[in-house]
């Protein structure tokens, strides 16, 4: 049975968008490669066509786990979490006690996080610390550098 993904309703349509990339564009490109190779002959000795057949099973591959992906996912109602709390798809403005920095997370499933966009996994140490704190709530966190000391200063969705 597959694992259950939680996942939102933009990371869901991220997912679908390239999926149909993958199976209306992808697939007929990889198709022709593979019909263009054949056509040049002597299949036993055209590295083109072995390529071709290889990146036809590697798209087939990742096909097949999107599908499962897309078709295991369960979407996140947000109307049903606390506002008060730090809980998943919240954004929160944590202070570092050790030199006054401020940084803010967006907490989403593990699939969506990008550090780019300050998005972290609920799975990260300092999401899982902070799940279910509220306002003013301190924190210990254990990461590779060692010890971090946070003060939650604001969660909003």
């Amino acid at each position: 049975m597959a694992k259950i993904t939680y996942l939102t309703g933009e990371g869901l349509k991220k997912l679908k968008d390239k999926l149909d990339q993958l199976i209306y564009v992808e697939r007929p490109r990889t198709s022709k490669m593979i019909a263009e190779a054949r056509d040049k002959g002597d299949l036993s000795e055209n590295a083109e066509y072995d390529a071709a057949k290889d990146a036809q099973g590697l798209l087939e591959m990742e096909i097949s786990k999107l599908q499962d992906l897309i078709n295991s996912a369960r979407l996140i109602d947000e109307s049903k979490f606390e506002a008060d709390t730090v809980q998943i798809l919240c954004k929160v403005k944590l202070k570092n006690k050790k030199n006054s920095t401020i940084v803010q997370y967006t907490l989403v499933p593990e699939s969506e996080s990008n550090l780019k966009e300050n998005k972290i996994s609920v799975e990260t140490p300092i999401a899982k610390a902070i799940m279910g704190k509220k306002i003013n709530d301190s924190v210990e966190v254990k990461v590779p550098a060692g010890m971090l000391s946070f003060e939650i200063i604001d969660i909003s969705r």
